[in-house]
């Protein structure tokens, strides 16, 4: 079910009365929230996914207050009272009667779940690598935790930084100013240099922590699997999608592990030995080679 067509019904059913009650909410906060505000890399530590993350706050404190609910730091955030706006991959963002939704709930005193659940053994996650293949939607949560605050239209720094937006997979594909995935060919991929630490500044931009070598290799097996959508479906190359980067050779025709090829047409200036820094300005070709146009020492 879709639960962002399935609140508002579940909210007109359930009656004024019953409106606050934590089922709802829940499902609000799974719908919008818990993309991001769930597990061990929540931002600021706040947990979205259950009545005891809400209640514990963030690093920063709590933010409820059942006694001021226009002060409580998660209303003004939703309403954009505070920066930046949540949630974070909006717009859109929280419709009106969502707003009230929250705020009601809080006003009637954040009230849990009626019967609080027996404990039970945590599960183990699933392994996103048991099955050969990594689709987006096994790759979506790193990118709503640890990229979307800049790389969005909401980002913290009023633009996505070299216009690059990482708030879906279409916004990845299409790149910002230079390609940034490969399909097919993680090592020359920007995305995979940046969050490695290949190229500067490394990301996330907020690091460290950055990202655990977990998350790097689904990264990394995302994109040479073909960067495939929710359904399986890979991502067409992106030909004739320009690269720049700068590294170490480490081949003849390779930086950094990718190689490229050299064309009667690449311009080298001071052609770069093995083992020191260099330069490469390229495009992708048909089947996700990297064609050098430029080759120089730095």
């Amino acid at each position: 079910m879709n639960l962002r067509f399935a609140l508002p019904a579940l909210i007109a059913m359930c009656g004024p009365s019953q409106a606050a009650d934590w089922s709802a909410v829940e499902a609000l906060f799974q719908d919008r929230c818990t993309a991001c505000h769930s597990g061990e890399f929540a931002p600021l530590g706040l947990r979205l996914d259950s009545h005891e993350g809400v209640m514990a706050g963030s690093d920063n404190g709590p933010v409820l207050d059942t006694g001021d609910v226009a002060g409580s730091a998660l209303v003004m955030r939703v309403e954009g009272r505070a920066e930046p706006q949540m949630p974070l991959d909006g717009p859109p963002f929280l419709a009106a009667d969502e707003i009230a939704l929250l705020r009601d709930w809080i006003a009637a005193g954040a009230p849990g779940p009626a019967e609080p659940a027996a404990p039970r053994a945590p599960e183990p996650p699933p392994d996103p690598m048991a099955d050969g293949r990594i689709t987006y939607d096994e790759v979506a949560g790193i990118f709503a935790r640890a990229c979307i605050l800049c790389h969005s239209d909401n980002s913290k720094m009023g633009a996505p930084p070299e216009g690059l937006r990482l708030n879906s997979l279409k916004a990845i594909l299409a790149g910002g100013d230079r390609v940034a995935v490969i399909p097919g060919n993680a090592q020359a991929s920007e995305l995979i240099r940046r969050v490695e630490g290949l190229s500067e500044p490394r990301m996330p931009f907020n690091g460290p922590p950055w990202l655990t070598d977990g998350q790097v290799a689904l990264l990394r097996a995302w994109i040479d699997g073909g960067a495939m959508d929710a359904d399986g479906v890979p991502a067409p190359v992106p030909v004739g999608g320009r690269v720049r980067f700068r590294g170490t050779m480490t081949g003849p025709a390779e930086i950094d592990g990718a190689p490229f090829r050299l064309t009667p047409d690449t311009r080298i200036d001071d052609r770069p030995a093995i083992g020191t820094r260099a330069e490469l300005r390229a495009r992708v070709g048909q089947d996700g080679q990297i064609i050098a146009d430029r080759l120089r020492a730095r």
